[in-house]
């Protein structure tokens, strides 16, 4: 088979893959080793630099050199830029399958739960929401929860996250089907975060820089929580936001 035989053959099997409905782009060596690290399915990975992949997977993550070997293509920089609008600098890409909601829903609701569930509320920026996924991954909280209409598994979110939707739980939700559990809305008006010890099986819901939560879902609050801030100082960065209480629980909970 010639060079441009086997290019053909990895934009077929690539399109193909691509167009499954539950077809997910890991974009980025680090993404690719989290997701496989974490369990998910995945199919191929393409790359323009085998020999600095195979480096990459021997330094950064021997636990899955083999089977990133096993599913890697090498393609040229030209064939990558087909497929992926703006391809990592690391060459990377892969395609994996996305969870089943319901069985992730399943994951958000197992009982009893011993870490909290982050809720961003109608967020709008992809890379604060991959941000977000990245921390509570890494805190080890239960999942994250998104409601609106962007969608939390968006190409842009997961490279964000560095492929850390797999270690953790990550969905769009109305309220209506949000997990059981204590709400606690972070609101300029609440009380001082310190002052309170957060339990394994609470909500920490956010809203967004500008408009906070919205009137309906903050309406459900149990309680309202503030994040001590400097006079005069307008708001934190979402996932600066969300930093901050994650670590006040991990603080709590030892």
């Amino acid at each position: 088979m010639t060079n441009h035989d086997a290019d053909r053959l990895a934009l077929h099997r690539w399109r193909e893959l691509a167009g499954r409905p539950d077809s997910l782009l890991i974009d980025g060596f680090h993404a690719l080793k989290h997701t496989l690290r974490f369990g998910g399915t995945v199919h191929l990975v393409l790359t323009t630099d085998p020999a600095g992949l195979a480096g990459l997977a021997a330094d950064l993550a021997p636990d899955v050199a083999a089977g990133i070997a096993a599913r890697a293509v090498a393609v040229p920089p030209a064939v990558l830029r087909e497929l992926v609008p703006r391809p990592h600098p690391t060459g990377v890409a892969a395609l994996a399958v996305r969870p089943d909601p319901e069985q992730v829903l399943d994951r958000l609701r197992a009982a009893p739960r011993t870490a909290p569930v982050v809720v961003l509320d109608n967020p709008r920026n992809l890379g604060n929401i991959g941000a977000v996924v990245r921390l509570a991954a890494g805190a080890g909280a239960t999942g994250v929860v998104t409601t609106g209409d962007v969608d939390p598994w968006h190409p842009t979110v997961v490279r964000g996250g560095a492929g850390l939707h797999f270690a953790t739980a990550v969905a769009r939700l109305t309220p209506d089907r949000f997990p059981a559990g204590p709400r606690y809305v972070l609101d300029p008006e609440g009380t001082d975060l310190r002052d309170v010890t957060l339990p394994d099986a609470a909500l920490l819901v956010f809203g967004s820089e500008r408009h906070g939560v919205s009137p309906g879902l903050r309406a459900t609050a149990d309680a309202l929580l503030a994040l001590p801030m400097r006079p005069q100082v307008s708001s934190y960065n979402l996932a600066t936001s969300v930093a901050m209480t994650l670590y006040h629980w991990l603080a709590g909970a030892r």
